[in-house]
């Protein structure tokens, strides 16, 4: 999976590994075969675009096997592929309706099957989900999944979606500005990131980003009410914290930190609960039935090892320190 924000290079980047832009430099290896400047057939790829970019007059049929035809595959070889193909994506009975004619979930399982009836061993996706709506784009990833699981091929997706890339990759590669900010499973990004962009990016609720300063006795909240967060110097440090990791206490209950709620953002099972500490907004999760109400005096508490240590200047990872 190619995750990162618009313009950070990752649908160039698929581009050049199928073949529709060259590299100023290194080399594009599949299998151990540096494939540069071969076509997309030559380079065992085949390419889903984000757009469709099916045929508006060929039928449904016709779209699926038009590179087949092309490249002169027998016509009793295409029917047994676009057999295969249409019973994995349900198909069936669309096949000699035109593009028009089709949901938009339908058209991208269309243009999915264009890809996958040449049977090359990579396929190439580019954003395809993001014309579609919430539920269907839902759907529609858990169908990716168990499909590239089933056929055991290699694919690789781009996606400016993190949650996306959280729930189908099985390695995520996090591009920032043309280069790789941290690469790994969706575990170990959302467990150990790397650096602050990682920590900020990854993550349906952000992650609570709380800036250091001195205090006479070690870490505090910058800005803060000089509570000790961390032993040791605090300043140019930033401390990371999960939403869920942090546990809400209310009024008179053993918190450690004091806070005052100042949104909650219901979410049925669960609502993410808005504190002030000090100066400082701060984000919990909790039950959607037990969430506090707005205005009412709580206490944070979280266990040490669910800290994130970071420099602020260059953002990289820091070990963490013990809490005080």
């Amino acid at each position: 999976m190619l995750l990162g924000p618009s313009g950070c290079g990752k649908s160039t980047l698929l581009r050049m590994i199928a073949g529709l832009e060259e590299p100023s430099s290194g080399s594009i290896e599949i299998e151990g075969r540096d494939v540069r400047g071969l076509t997309g057939a030559a380079r065992g790829v085949a390419m889903v675009f984000q757009s469709y970019a099916l045929f508006p007059h060929l039928t449904v049929a016709d779209n699926i096997t038009f590179g087949l035809s092309v490249r002169g595959v027998a016509k009793s070889e295409m029917a047994h592929r676009l057999d295969r193909v249409v019973a994995l994506l349900g198909l069936e009975k669309l096949l000699a309706r035109k593009p028009a004619q089709l949901s938009g979930g339908q058209q991208q399982r269309v243009a999915l099957g264009r890809a996958l009836i040449a049977e090359a061993p990579v396929c190439l996706l580019d954003e395809p989900l993001s014309n579609l709506d919430a539920q269907l784009r839902l759907e529609l990833r858990r169908e990716i999944r168990a499909l590239q699981q089933r056929l055991g091929i290699t694919m690789i997706y781009v996606t400016h979606d993190q949650s996306e890339a959280m729930s189908m990759a099985d390695q995520v590669i996090l591009m920032r500005a043309g280069k790789i900010e941290q690469h790994g499973s969706p575990a170990e990004l959302y467990g150990c990131p790397a650096s602050l962009f990682t920590a900020r990016f990854i993550g349906s609720s952000p992650m609570n980003l709380i800036d250091l300063d001195d205090g006479p006795h070690g870490a505090v909240a910058a800005g803060g009410d000089g509570a000790v967060l961390l032993r040791g110097s605090g300043r140019g440090r930033v401390l990371g914290l999960r939403p869920e990791d942090i546990d809400l206490h209310h009024e008179g209950g053993d918190g450690r930190f004091h806070a005052t709620v100042t949104a909650v953002e219901y979410l049925g099972a669960e609502a993410v609960v808005t504190c002030m500490m000090g100066e400082r907004p701060v984000h919990a999760r909790t039950r959607g039935d037990g969430a506090p109400p707005v205005g009412a005096r709580v206490g944070l508490r979280w266990d040490a090892a669910a800290g994130h240590l970071f420099e602020a200047d260059s953002g990289r990872r820091l070990p963490l320190e013990a809490f005080a």
